[in-house]
């Protein structure tokens, strides 16, 4: 533990904590000091258990209830856009600065749960995990999945990223693919000579801008995919025409397609192209038929929306675990400069989320 981590009290107000922790700087790979100062304030908790691995911290009840329940979010946020430390309008009720949304309300909400609810009628694993938004390999959350699955076990989890203080169901799954199309070199001044890969580029680009979306309705949620290039390069000087094209497509599946569903039909839409796999994470079914599920649905007053994108909560899914994605915050104005969070979402979740793991009601 590093000597300059600030004391944290986690019984303050939710709102409070989210101040407190969105100044204490936490871009990804460098979670080192927040992690410190989480772990040593929950230590200071008698009725938790405490692991750490690495910057990934996990606090247990262990009351033998008959159910059990994650409350997850991730300690890092993107670079730091000239948006800190945080400033309160108390006009408007708006809390800004880096990772107010995405998401320091939902660990501050986590962790005064974790501190203020000794006994709840669930028996709760509280994880704050490294490395969510960097590349999938860093992340806290699928280093645990992958090593120590036990430590993740439950009946139902929910992952406080935000979503306007209301319940989004699944996610969406992705993947990217380069497309790569070739030609022949030859001087600009004799163009006639090559072929040009970027001119080749424009039937793919083609493709894409003909692109229809599909919409299927899972458990009564109309989920919308997307398939779009993201980046193109090309060429090797200003005087040469170009013999390779790499165009970067990312495609975000619904949850009813599998991975490998999810790549056959990206590697048949671009055929006979060159398509390279670079990233690939599944989707996550809303499961919202499972008792637990039905039941924090009930107690958030039963509204329920598609995810739109992708969250940790296909990790959970992978292990046989109920999720739904549930935090304070707009998740339009996440990775935003302008990056803000109502201090009423933080109000409602951390209200919800106490009576519900107190007496089952909101």
């Amino acid at each position: 533990m590093t000597s300059d981590a600030p004391l944290l009290d986690l019984a303050v107000d939710p709102v409070t904590l989210t101040r407190h922790l969105v100044d204490i700087e936490s871009v990804s790979h460098d979670e080192g000091r927040i992690a410190d100062a989480v772990e040593a304030a929950l230590r200071t908790h008698p009725h938790l258990e405490v692991t750490r691995r690495a910057h990934t911290i996990v606090a247990r009840t262990d009351l033998g209830r008959d159910e059990r329940v994650v409350i997850a979010g991730h300690l890092d946020t993107v670079p730091v856009n000239d948006n800190l430390p945080s400033r309160l309008d108390e006009e408007t009720g708006i809390l800004h600065g880096c990772g107010t949304c995405d998401m320091k309300g939902g660990d501050a909400v986590l962790l005064h749960l974790a501190a203020t609810v000794p006994e709840p009628v669930r028996d709760v694993t509280y994880v704050l995990y490294e490395a969510e938004e960097v590349e999938e390999r860093y992340n806290g959350l699928k280093h645990l999945a992958e090593r120590e699955p036990d430590l993740l076990a439950a009946d139902f989890a929910i992952l406080m990223e935000p979503s306007n203080a209301g319940v989004e169901a699944g996610c969406q799954g992705t993947l990217r693919v380069e497309v790569t199309t070739t030609g022949e070199r030859a001087h600009s001044a004799r163009s006639w000579k090559g072929v040009n890969a970027i001119h080749a580029a424009t039937d793919v680009l083609a493709r894409l801008q003909a692109y229809e979306p599909r919409r299927p309705v899972i458990d009564g949620l109309e989920y919308h995919e997307g398939l779009n290039a993201v980046r193109i390069h090309g060429g090797v000087a200003g005087n040469v025409v170009p013999d390779e094209c790499v165009v970067e497509v990312n495609f975000r599946f619904a949850p009813d397609r599998s991975t490998d569903e999810a790549v056959a039909f990206v590697t048949e839409f671009f055929a006979p192209y060159d398509v390279r796999l670079t990233d690939l994470a599944p989707g996550a079914l809303p499961g919202l038929d499972r008792p637990a599920a039905a039941a924090f649905v009930a107690a958030t007053g039963g509204k329920v929306a598609p995810k739109f994108g992708w969250t940790d909560v296909a990790r959970f899914t992978s292990l046989g675990i109920p999720a739904v994605n549930y935090g304070p915050g707009d998740p339009l104005f996440a990775h935003k400069a302008d990056e803000h969070v109502r201090i009423s979402d933080i109000e409602t979740c951390a209200t919800t989320l106490r009576g519900w793991l107190t007496d089952g009601l909101a």
